[in-house]
């Protein structure tokens, strides 16, 4: 951590703010391409001073995350974890649409308890259907199970460090205090701000998509339509000559032949 550390008093290191911006920057336009490709950045802090911030950042992006104890095996062996997810949603299933009635009082009552303890842990990843492009830890220290599983996996990893941790385990570093929540927060809530911007662009880009393949649609409709009223203009204009010249072309043939001019010296 030396290069960003800035000074130091009295035992405490003072990291370098500069860096840290840097740092924000790169990350923050990492994870807006990830964001945009429509792949999941998992966040992940189970520190207390980290939890409840955490949680409302994922939620506000729609993106996973895990605020209690980190599962030995939640990536490396993420199938089995899935079933877990599964089991839960089968049994809010059953909760929601009654089928859970015809159990007994404590059979019930252990179903809401297991439901419980599952949705503490895996409430975070319930919608995750694989395993995610990236990983956003709050302390790299605390959380190296998280990080060695990621890298085991081949994953990006982002991650808050601080003067006691190595920034080189990490793919992006961004150093700053993981122990104030007012650190935690400002860094945290950076970082989700990009995700959301590359969402909407993400979004922006479909809705143009689909306004490019309906075009043709619409240009063809509008030619046909077109062509239609120019055949029905064409037939009535027709139409209306004809009526109009059948008495004078018929007066015109009778005029020859009829006799209705005398030759001279004729009788």
């Amino acid at each position: 951590m030396l290069p960003y550390i800035f000074a130091e008093k009295k035992g405490i290191h003072i990291i370098d703010l500069n860096k840290t911006s840097d740092a924000l920057q790169e990350v923050a336009a990492a994870m807006k391409q990830i964001a945009r490709s429509g792949k999941k950045i998992m966040f992940v802090g189970t520190k207390k001073q980290a939890k409840e911030i955490v949680t409302d950042c994922a939620k506000r992006v729609n993106m996973p995350y895990s605020t209690e104890r980190w599962l030995g095996g939640m990536l490396t062996n993420f199938n089995t974890v899935r079933k877990s997810v599964k089991k839960m949603q089968s049994i809010d299933k059953m909760l929601a649409d009654g089928s859970a009635e015809s159990l007994t009082k404590k059979e019930r009552l252990q179903l809401q308890r297991d439901r419980d303890k599952m949705d503490k842990v895996l409430g975070g990843i319930a919608q995750l259907g694989r395993v995610p492009a990236a990983l956003f830890i709050i302390d790299i220290g605390h959380e190296h199970i998280a990080l060695s599983e990621a890298k085991k996996l081949g994953i990006t990893t982002f991650g808050i460090v601080d003067t006691n941790c190595d920034p080189n385990k990490v793919d992006f570093a961004i150093p700053g205090n993981d122990d104030a929540t007012k650190s935690i927060a400002i860094i945290t809530q950076y970082v989700t701000a990009a995700i959301a911007e590359g969402l909407a662009e993400r979004q922006a880009a479909k809705d143009e998509e689909a306004e490019t393949d309906n075009t043709p649609d619409e240009n063809e409709q509008r030619a046909a339509r077109l062509q239609a009223e120019a055949e029905s203009e064409g037939g009535g204009k027709s139409g209306g000559r004809g009526r109009s010249g059948g008495p004078a072309s018929g007066a015109r043939r009778r005029t020859p032949g009829g006799g209705g001019q005398r030759k001279p010296g004729g009788r």
